[in-house]
């Protein structure tokens, strides 16, 4: 929608977020989620640093991102909450399917394998 002040258009643009098929919020035609956007700002990284760094982003996106994030604050930390729970699941899950190997178990079958790949009778 464009109304104008002043002969002046203004646009009221949606937010540059989608949502992927795996359900997480990407900016603009990024693959970078609004997490790591969150993430950057919240630690001190300027819009202009996202863009040189992560070189898919637009600049006016990083700007409109931080705008909803900055309007909208409560309901962005609990999206975040919610993908940190369900990413700290699948962790577990992930690892309670596998136990842990040990440095020590990792190094003997290491040396199994270069015993049974050495040639013999030489």
């Amino acid at each position: 929608m464009t109304s104008q002040i002043n002969g002046l258009p203004i646009h009221s643009d949606p937010p540059p977020l989608r949502i992927d098929e795996a359900g997480a919020v990407r900016v603009g035609s990024s693959r970078i989620t609004v997490d790591l956007i969150v993430e950057q700002y919240e630690s001190g990284m300027s819009p202009e640093d996202m863009v040189r760094t992560y070189d898919a982003l637009v600049l006016a996106d990083v700007y409109a991102a931080i705008a909803y994030y900055l309007r909208h604050r409560e309901e962005v930390q609990a999206y975040l909450k919610r993908r940190q729970e369900e990413a700290e699941a699948l962790r577990a899950k992930i690892e309670g399917g596998h136990s842990r190997v040990t440095r020590r178990e990792l190094l003997a079958r290491r040396s199994a394998r270069e015993k049974a790949d050495a040639p013999t009778g030489q």
